[in-house]
């Protein structure tokens, strides 16, 4: 990527690594490619980038070759106007850019839509995932869930499109109340995921599309659900933030009753990003876990 593409808004002192593309079926898709060594793959939500995971790039690329993709339609990947933009279609673009990079023997880290989006590579292709750490995330339908359909009913409507498209109500509202402490998601930080969504119809094609898959991927879901036999052939770390109001402490609850053998670490004072908000705890735990430090 000439310096010339590069976005004038970006930050490349706080995401100074280098830009790389691969063209897939559904289109180019850009991602970090950062170190040697055992692949770490970190698998972003909605509605961030691999910007959310710069502190452990940086940190991690020194022992792993870390590989952090954006999405299609998210940071600077390419946005086809025909494509889903469902978590089914990016789980199949991801496993076509791992199988495409060769990428074997991979720590797979997922946060937020991360889980439903890169879980399927861990069942789909068991011989290439050897390890899962899963920040706040899930994999399972909502349907026993009152509190998460309500919202899932007033994003899934006319009024959640209307406030998608107009109001950035993504980034602008439910990003920041998900923070534990939203001094933490500075302007400067916020920026690097508004500038992503400037234009309205991106906001209803890439974003809204995902918060109607809250309730309209259930199926999907409860697949991912079933097969979770098969994470518990892998070790699996679970930092969780318990501050996260978009994903409670329950949600946790859930992932140790289905994966009992799972390292917990949980961190009582950081929200829906607890790479973002307390990277140093994050990447102790995950240091940790492997047996580094």
């Amino acid at each position: 990527m000439s310096d010339a593409a590069i976005p004038a808004w970006l930050d490349t002192a706080a995401y100074p690594f280098a830009h790389k593309f691969i063209q897939l079926s559904a289109g180019r898709v850009h991602y970090v490619d950062e170190g040697t060594g055992p692949v770490m793959l970190l698998v972003h939500g909605t509605p961030t980038w691999s910007f959310e995971y710069r502190h452990l790039i940086r940190e991690f690329s020194s022992r792993f070759r870390v590989v952090a993709p954006d999405h299609l339609g998210f940071g600077l990947s390419q946005r086809p106007a025909a494509f889903p933009y469902t978590p089914e279609a990016h789980a199949n673009v991801l496993e076509e850019f791992v199988t495409s990079l060769d990428l074997t023997n991979i720590c797979l880290v997922v946060h937020d839509f991360g889980g439903p989006i890169g879980l399927p590579l861990a069942l789909r292709r068991p011989s290439r995932v050897t390890r899962l750490v899963v920040l706040n995330s899930w994999m399972w339908p909502f349907d026993d869930d009152p509190g998460m359909m309500k919202k899932a009913r007033l994003v899934d409507g006319a009024l959640g499109r209307w406030l998608y498209r107009h109001a950035n109500f993504s980034l602008r509202v439910i990003m920041p109340s998900a923070y534990a402490n939203r001094k933490t998601l500075t302007p400067a930080i916020h920026r690097q995921y508004l500038e992503v969504f400037r234009e309205k119809t991106a906001r209803v094609l890439v974003l809204h599309a995902l918060a109607r898959a809250l309730t309209g991927s259930s199926r999907f879901y409860a697949g991912l659900r079933e097969r979770t036999a098969f994470l518990r052939d892998i070790p699996v770390l679970i930092v969780w933030g318990l501050k996260d109001s978009a994903f409670p402490p329950r949600y946790l609850d859930t992932w140790t009753d289905l994966l009992r053998s799972a390292s917990v670490v949980r961190l009582p004072t950081a929200g829906h990003w607890p790479h973002e908000e307390e990277p140093d705890a994050v990447i102790h735990a995950i240091y940790r876990w492997l047996g580094l430090r």
